[in-house]
């Protein structure tokens, strides 16, 4: 996989947790091995920008999402072909405040969203009720599994 991790932002983050959450959640979904995806981190002004440029909303907003190929989740039987994913930008300083709010740290915050970024480049929304079932119950598999990953790995 290519996944290039930009930190355009203040604030210190951990990008290879991001990384490793980026490979897990792929590989979970079967997605080909040289697709290629960009995750960025910008402060507030910069996503508030985007967010009214690509979504018409003011102010700034935690994650977006931006496709290329369209790419969509392969299967046990057939991968995914290989293309561009397109970019997830986050905004760090909002994670803060929703991180804070949800009683968890930055990072798992951070991980959260890029998962759910990542989900959305590959073509799942949550605009109806079935729809955000499915991608919540996904993201929540994805979020167990690299949880538990991350712990084998610190164990090792």
């Amino acid at each position: 996989m290519s996944i290039e991790v930009n930190n355009e932002s203040s604030v210190a983050v951990d990008e290879v947790a991001l990384q490793r959450l980026a490979i897990y959640a792929l590989d979970q979904l079967h997605v080909h091995p040289d697709a290629e995806l960009g995750i960025v981190l910008v402060d507030e002004a910069a996503m508030e920008q985007l967010h009214v440029q690509w979504m018409d909303e003011p102010g700034p907003t935690d994650v977006l999402s931006f496709p290329m190929d369209e790419l969509r989740p392969g299967t046990d039987e057939v991968m995914t072909p290989a293309g561009l994913l397109g970019d997830i930008v986050l905004c760090p300083q909002v994670a803060a405040a929703q991180a804070s709010a949800a009683g968890h740290s930055l990072s798992d915050e951070l991980v959260l969203l890029t998962c759910h970024g990542l989900l959305h480049l590959l073509g799942f929304d949550h605009a109806e009720p079935h729809e955000e079932k499915e991608m919540f119950r996904i993201q929540g598999e994805i979020l167990a599994g690299f949880s538990l990953a991350e712990r084998k790995r610190r164990k090792k």
